[in-house]
């Protein structure tokens, strides 16, 4: 078990120093509900990937996630059809439908295992913003998830730069954009322009979601 009192800060040169003696490729993985996905969770990833010297990285929608009780969806077409029009100009960003497929409440450990069974020549990387890096001790078998992926934590003001855990920690501009937010937005409506992709907006406008949201 690892000691809630005696882990570090894996240090970025180290990562980078590692990442060139590894023969597999290097993968962020960013997981969440993308309800909708939003200008943060892009730039977010961009600098992971880019601070890390990673080979891609790779948006996990969940189905249920197991974090947020009583969080409602839309539907998951719709959510997934967003990510590819905010990702769609960038060949280093991948979109992956582990948990949608799965079905039911989107546990990272079972997704993770999945996943290292389909692509044994890829390293992962989890990529969390500070909030839920402090969650971490309540993740499901947290403890068996541990050996399986490298944490990294996407600093958040207010949140301490700190874990249980061995997580790498990434600088990052700091956009105080939510989901939640942009559905307000969306059902008093309101301008969500520059907060979420063009194509995005405009995919919200055209499907008029987010209107009905109490």
């Amino acid at each position: 078990m690892v000691s809630h009192t005696s882990a570090k800060a894996i240090p970025l040169h180290q990562v980078q120093t590692q990442r060139l003696k590894n023969k597999k490729r290097q993968i962020g993985l960013i997981g969440g509900t993308f309800n909708p996905v939003h200008q943060a969770h892009l730039i977010m990833a961009e600098q992971v990937l880019s601070r890390l010297g990673l080979d891609a990285i790779w948006f996990l929608p969940d189905n249920i996630p197991p974090h947020k009780q009583k969080k409602s969806a839309i539907d998951a077409n719709y959510r997934v059809e967003m990510l590819k029009l905010a990702i769609e100009d960038n060949d280093d960003f991948d979109l992956n439908l582990s948990e949608i497929y799965r079905g039911g409440v989107s546990y990272t450990l079972k997704t993770i295992k999945a996943l290292q069974e389909q692509h044994q020549d890829i390293d992962f990387y989890f990529i969390l913003g500070g909030d839920m890096i402090q969650d971490l001790p309540n993740w499901y078998k947290i403890e068996e998830l541990l050996p399986l992926v490298t944490f990294v934590g996407v600093k958040r003001p207010g949140y301490e730069v700190a874990s249980p855990y061995p997580v790498i920690w990434v600088d990052s501009p700091l956009l105080e954009i939510s989901s939640t937010q942009i559905r307000k937005r969306c059902q008093n409506h309101e301008s969500i322009r520059y907060l979420v992709p063009k194509k995005v907006m405009n995919y919200i406008n055209e499907k008029g979601l987010y209107q009905d949201e109490s």
